[in-house]
């Protein structure tokens, strides 16, 4: 088969660019070289959604943050993702970083930033009543907002695969060529895949995607952002995300609630060697609990249940890389897709999709495709008469496995089965939230493995935590 589009890379911006595709008669087909999806940058971020007041006036940024906004919170809404419009503050302490706010308000408003304000401290802490006594002015964006990024990922591709497209998963691309107008794609296991045009949303490879294709003219820059998330306890320690003054090394160490209730406080920007540099350091760790309290005093930093790190892609300019190869014609390139690439995904496919329109790609309306996703009928999200409602017809609803987060069997088996279908443990955690409380999978782990193993015939000894070598167990005794 000849695919019309293929996309490597089922991060949130490749599938959104899916599902943006299916919206049109047009076959196309998801290269992800992980066991799932969301499993590099769109997995390990903020999940900020923000206003838009810091790029540059007339970058590309700029361009897509703002408009971009609304269309992701729609999007969200349409998929069931959790998400929330709690708006941002950006703190200042000294005269020095004041001035840097109101750089920042007068870029919003060239930026389209609606409702931007600039408040004194006392202003700022009526809202945030455990902001520090520190802070003497605040830029507030009531815009912004905070989303589950991987949820939003999960979802995306779902909705794409729904209406047609294809997913094929642990498919490292290893080569790629042109002829005969089509380009062949293959893995590192020898599987091609033949598609007519290519579209590269790789994040931190897509520099290495780009050279494959003959197009070697940029270079990603991968930053690692280290964070800590904290218990439910002190999901509402703050409503806003609050902020820092920006530095050049980022929008540096922010507190927050998730979207899920829990609070996050980080991350470091730090410049490491590969995309696949995703430790913990304990400098990096150290610096986020240092800097976190100075916005925030009273969050209570022994509450942290986990740490990770996400890496991004930056590139050279510091602006996004959304163009057409010049080389290869038919391939687009999505890269340096860093901070606030969550924010404009979606207003990035709809980018991606012009440049491919403009590269050839002919696009007639599909009539059958349908933007909704069911919802998953989370049992936390749920009162006891609609959980009872549900276990009359679904009685493994009313076992529970993840007793931290109240996550049902029933949950867990339909993530198996739907689309894209979970075949790991943090697949699984990823779209359920089983192991995601304070245990930390302790106790629910072993029997979400017995789920996937009934569901997909994957003998227990076989199942891994997120692919490759990562199995749970060595063998049976």
């Amino acid at each position: 088969m000849v695919y019309d589009v293929g996309i490597i890379g089922a991060g949130v911006v490749g599938g959104m660019t899916a599902r943006e595709l299916t919206r049109y008669r047009l076959s196309v087909c998801l290269l992800e070289r992980e066991n799932d999806v969301a499993c590099g940058a769109s997995k390990a971020n903020s999940g900020i959604v923000h206003g838009g007041f810091d790029p540059e006036p007339g970058s590309c940024k700029a361009q897509l943050n703002a408009p971009g906004v609304p269309l992701l919170f729609e999007a969200a809404r349409q998929l069931h993702v959790p998400y929330r419009k709690n708006g941002s503050m950006v703190c200042a302490f000294s005269a020095q970083e004041e001035a840097v706010l109101d750089e920042l308000f007068e870029r919003g408003k060239q930026n389209g930033v609606p409702d931007l304000e600039l408040l004194s401290g006392d202003e700022a802490r009526a809202l945030e009543p455990n902001l520090s006594p520190a802070v003497t002015r605040v830029l507030r964006a009531p815009s912004a907002g905070i989303v589950c990024p991987y949820a939003l990922t999960i979802a995306a591709v779902g909705n794409a695969m729904d209406n047609g497209a294809a997913l094929k998963t642990n498919f490292e691309v290893t080569a790629i060529e042109k002829a005969d107008d089509c380009f062949t794609v293959t893995s590192s296991d020898g599987e091609t895949v033949r598609c007519r045009y290519l579209v590269n949303c790789a994040g931190g490879y897509a520099d290495r995607i780009a050279a494959l294709a003959g197009d070697d003219f940029f270079r990603v820059i991968p930053r690692a952002g280290e964070y800590l998330l904290l218990d439910k306890a002190e999901g509402a320690r703050v409503s806003h995300t609050i902020f820092q003054v920006p530095t050049s090394a980022g929008k540096g160490v922010l507190v927050s609630p998730t979207a899920d209730g829990n609070l996050l406080v980080g991350p470091t920007a730090t410049e490491v060697e590969t995309p696949d540099a995703k430790q913990t350091t304990p400098d990096g760790l150290r610096a986020v609990m240092q800097l976190a309290p100075k916005s925030v005093p009273s969050v209570a930093l022994r509450q942290v249940i986990t740490s990770f790190t996400g890496v991004r892609a930056s590139t050279a300019g510091g602006d996004f890389l959304l163009q057409a190869s010049e080389k290869a014609p038919g391939l687009v390139h999505a890269a340096g897709i860093d901070s606030p690439g969550l924010s404009c995904c979606v207003s990035i496919a709809r980018r991606l999709v012009e440049l491919l329109q403009g590269a050839g790609l002919v696009c007639a309306d599909n009539p059958d495709f349908n933007g909704e996703r069911p919802d998953t009928h989370a049992f936390r999200k749920m009162d006891d008469d609609a959980r009872d409602a549900w276990i009359q017809s679904h009685p493994d609803y009313g076992r529970i496995v993840c007793r931290c987060e109240t996550v049902s069997e029933g949950e867990i088996r339909a993530a198996i089965r739907q689309n894209p279908p979970a075949r790991d443990v943090d697949a699984v955690k990823r779209r359920t939230r089983s192991g995601m409380g304070r245990c930390q999978g302790g106790f629910c782990g072993p029997y979400v493995m017995q789920l996937i193993s009934e569901e997909t015939g994957i003998p227990l000894a076989e199942i891994t935590k997120n692919g490759k070598d990562s199995r749970m167990v060595v063998g049976r005794l």
